[in-house]
């Protein structure tokens, strides 16, 4: 929704009145990236600065509004057997990758049989459902699945179901291809050049199958550093669009105020990111639920919201988003309570080890909400170290399991089958990615609950299903929830028609323009 006490009258009105406007053809968007992605393959790297930028050069078979309905994309249409287990798509035809070769459904059966089941974590825990994928010509794929699974159509989304070119990676070792460092893909925009520390600079692609889009010439997407040079950029016009979550939430309300300036918190309705702390389950005190019990009674996440989140967000209450379906709250309520966690501390018998904490290398933000962690830990008892890396390093260090407590923020998508479960059920556990079950949390309840939740037939068992889960996960605290975070996206007014579905920035500037 667009917030008029931010915007002003006239800027709001000049927003919704160019939606309806003639695009303008042309011109190059500046947009601030933060922090500067590991890498741009978003077949296998999933993280958000990287899904932001990627999002522009793959594409997936559909998009999805911002009420998450499934629209059109590399499929132009799809139907559903009456039993939910067959899924037939039929694609669209003369889309050719970036090299001009022609994308056809081997691509599509490629990419989702072979290359993500074994490159992407998350998608991985929905293909468990599926029993095969077959293209009887090159312009139908057809999924049959073993048996229902609620949430299927919300997995072909660019970030989840990536279409990768089979001529480019088959037979090949798929995290050493070269073509990692130049993506090839169908999107909207192609990849011209990236100079670390600088820049990502993507061109429009001439040859894309829409006609008449993208309307812009280039992203230029700028890598700064430093916070307060990143709002010095938006302030003199050096850049025009501040994603989500890419200047500090500090400087929000006084880069909102200024003239020709417009916000929005929409765009994030498939991810509505939830932030925790991974604590490890293997090892150490982490490995004792008291301790991780008190670790949720030490912390003053009302502070962090009001404080260092400029009160963007809510206190999460578990594992679900209360944007997601299936939301409930009826479970134990952890309050910033230091007493309740000194006593928690002190019945495990805790004897002062010390714990690492790894901070989110996103910012001062992130740095500061570390630092205060550290200190309500710190006033009841538990030692911390903060161990400090970059964005490399940081997935590094998670994928590999070598910390005790990590900050992080995963994405919801809409469903807790397809954002939730990977965090939880034990199949998931796999050393290598930063975005499965990490903490090494295992519950066979929890597996068997999560699994009938995702195949249940009618909504209403699923709600049943998902209340008993996040009472269950509540008790059990294998990670420690702060927040549901809020991510305003800040642009010049003449920036027009940029957030047109429910992942946002991610994949909008197929349709964006500048007046």
């Amino acid at each position: 929704m667009i917030r008029g006490i931010l915007l002003g009258g006239v800027a709001a009105l000049s927003w919704i009145f160019a939606a309806t406007a003639a695009p303008v053809e042309g011109g190059r968007a500046n947009v601030v990236i933060q922090p500067e992605p590991p890498g741009l393959m978003l077949g296998m790297i999933q993280n958000g600065p990287t899904q932001m930028v990627a999002g522009n050069i793959y594409e997936g078979l559909l998009r999805y509004d911002k009420s998450l309905k499934p629209m059109p994309q590399l499929a132009e249409s799809w139907t559903v057997s009456g039993d939910g287990t067959i899924y037939t798509f039929k694609l669209r035809q003369g889309v050719t990758w970036h090299d001009g070769k022609p994308f056809t459904s081997a691509d599509v059966v490629f990419s989702v049989d072979k290359f993500l089941r074994e490159t992407h974590a998350r998608l991985r825990a929905s293909l468990a459902y599926v029993d095969n994928i077959s293209a009887p010509d090159d312009h139908t794929v057809i999924f049959k699945l073993k048996e229902p699974f609620g949430p299927f159509l919300g997995i072909f989304e660019v970030g989840t179901m990536p279409m990768v070119p089979k001529h480019i990676y088959e037979g090949t070792d798929y995290k050493t291809n070269p073509a990692n460092n130049t993506p090839i893909g169908t999107g909207p925009f192609k990849f011209k050049e990236w100079v670390k520390g600088s820049h990502i600079l993507l061109v429009k692609n001439e040859n894309y199958y829409e006609k008449g889009k993208p309307h812009l010439d280039e992203i230029y997407w700028h890598v700064i550093p430093d916070a307060a040079s990143r709002a010095v950029a938006f302030e003199n016009g050096t850049v025009d669009i501040l994603p989500g979550g890419s200047v500090e939430n500090f400087d929000v309300p006084r880069l909102t105020a200024m003239d020709n300036v417009c916000v929005t918190d929409e765009g994030w309705e498939f991810f509505s990111p939830l932030s925790w702390l991974w604590l490890n389950n293997r090892e150490g005190p982490t490995k004792d639920v008291r301790f991780r019990k008190a670790i949720m009674y030490a912390m003053d996440r009302e502070f962090a919201k009001d404080v260092l989140w400029n009160g963007l967000g809510d206190v999460a209450t578990g594992p679900f988003s209360s944007k997601i379906r299936f939301y409930s709250d009826d479970v134990t309520p952890y309050p910033h309570d230091p007493e309740k966690a000194k006593a928690l501390l002190k019945e495990m018998g805790y004897d002062g080890t010390p714990v690492r904490l790894l901070p989110l290398p996103y910012g001062e933000t992130w740095q500061r909400w570390a630092e205060a962690v550290k200190q309500n830990l710190e006033e009841v008892g538990i030692k911390v170290e903060l161990v400090a890396t970059d964005v490399a390093g940081w997935n590094q260090k998670v994928a590999d399991w070598d910390y005790d407590l990590a900050f992080t923020y995963l994405y919801q998508y809409g469903d807790p089958a397809l954002g939730v479960s990977r965090t939880y059920v034990s199949t998931n556990i796999a050393k290598g990615s930063p975005w499965n079950n990490v903490e090494g949390y295992v519950s066979p309840e929890i597996d068997k609950l999560f699994h009938e939740g995702a195949s249940a037939f009618s909504d209403k068992k699923r709600e049943a299903v998902y209340k008993v889960v996040q009472k269950k996960l509540v008790e059990d605290v294998p990670v420690a929830w702060l927040l549901e975070l809020g991510f305003p996206t800040i642009t010049r007014c003449n920036v027009k028609n940029l957030i047109t579905t429910g992942i946002g920035v991610n994949d909008g500037f197929k349709d964006a323009w500048i007046e």
